[in-house]
């Protein structure tokens, strides 16, 4: 099974762009419906560390920001360059990978 959406790959950018994107997802008439559709990549260890470690701080009460980020920080997780997180680099953080 293809674990990521590869057509994705070639017209990701940080801001989206205003053309449409056609058969970039689907060709008409021949669609590929994948599990991934919206991945363009196989997650990283350092994805699932942290995607682990947002499932324990929730578990564990975490619910505003401060809270998850002491939690993530209780746990040991730390960002992929190897600092500790705050609020702000959190925030820099989701916005990098929920683009």
């Amino acid at each position: 099974m293809q674990q990521y959406n590869e057509s994705l790959i070639s017209w990701k950018q940080h801001k989206p762009s205003k053309d449409a994107g056609i058969n970039n997802i689907q060709i008409p008439g021949q669609p590929q419906l994948m599990v991934w559709q919206n991945r363009d990549h196989e997650p990283t260890n350092y994805e699932l560390s942290l995607t682990e470690n947002l499932i324990a701080a929730f578990s564990s009460g975490a619910e505003t920001l401060p809270e998850v980020v002491n939690a993530l920080n209780d746990q040991g997780m730390l960002l992929e360059d190897g600092s500790v997180f705050t609020t702000e680099s959190f925030e820099r953080e989701m916005a990098r990978l929920g683009y």
